[in-house]
């Protein structure tokens, strides 16, 4: 059977799972965008101009021919929009055999530094977390009703070529904020899409996080990132006299160190990139 994907929401994360797929798939690739269609077929992916509620016959022509489904876009105040729009639509996908569904690790809340994996339970303290969750457990019955295995994919703060400390630091937004004990959890954007592939090409379900090696103070990662590039380090500043939009200041208001115990054991998935340092010295070795 040809293998085909047909990723929702078709974005930088979801770039990466297709290049780890490799040329022996086929890769429909949703957009709302017209203007991005001519990008997607350039990079040898069929393009389907489709948004949440928008024309069905397009999404139910496309799940007519996917083997696989990987969802990017994130819930609404009113849950999941893809899972509203493709309920009623699954049930005649006699060709899917797997869904991934791109969550985050919000979806732990805050644990006050402490340490989560897969077997932590979700106690999301943000209505951004209680958000994925919802998505979570909704793409799961969706997937139980069919009989469809579903890969819940916990990402970590994704960084990559074009979003890393080094970009910032290029143009000049980096900012290197003091809030003592504060870690975050990161994945490189080329092992997440190495990750995100095993799962579909095993077609294993449960969740998974996704997450390096070494969580870590996010100052410390911009610090070495000017020491790498030989770029000005900013000046470290407090959190309380930090200017942060809502959204950025609602991040610091969770802290915890994420690990996986699931990618290596079950899905045979060993890092590339098991700490910043090794990710960040790619991406300048490659020009990024």
């Amino acid at each position: 059977m040809e293998q085909v994907l047909l990723s929702i929401g078709h974005g930088y994360a979801a770039e990466y799972i297709a290049r780890a797929l490799g040329p022996g798939w086929r890769i429909l690739a949703s957009t709302r965008s017209g203007d991005r269609s001519a990008a997607l077929a350039q990079a040898g992916h069929v393009p389907v101009l489709w948004s949440p509620g928008g024309d069905k016959e397009a999404i139910r022509a496309a799940l007519a021919e996917a083997t696989h489904l990987v969802t990017s876009v994130p819930p609404d105040e009113a849950g999941d929009p893809v899972a509203r729009a493709l309920a009623p639509l699954i049930a005649e996908a006699r060709r899917l055999r797997w869904i991934g569904y791109l969550s985050a690790t919000s979806v732990y809340g805050d644990v006050q530094g402490g340490w989560v994996d897969e077997a932590t339970p979700p106690a999301p303290g943000s209505a951004r977390g209680q958000g994925r969750l919802d998505a979570e457990r909704t793409w799961q019955a969706l997937g139980a009703g069919a009989s469809i295995p579903v890969a819940v994919l916990r990402i970590a703060g994704i960084y990559g070529p074009g979003r890393s400390a080094l970009d910032q630091l290029r143009r000049g937004t980096a900012h290197r904020i003091d809030k003592p004990g504060q870690v975050f959890s990161r994945i490189h954007v080329e092992d997440l899409g190495r990750i995100a592939a095993a799962a579909a090409v095993q077609r294993a379900g449960g969740v998974f996080n996704l997450c390096d090696g070494e969580p870590a103070p996010p100052q410390d990662v911009v610090a070495h990132a000017a020491e790498l590039s030989g770029l000005p380090c900013p000046p470290l500043v407090p959190f309380d006299q930090a200017e942060l939009s809502p959204m950025a200041r609602s991040f610091y208001s969770e802290n915890k160190r994420t690990r996986s115990v699931r990618v290596a054991s079950e899905l045979g998935i060993e890092l590339l990139y098991p700490d910043y340092r090794a990710g960040l010295r790619a991406i300048l070795a490659r020009g990024g």
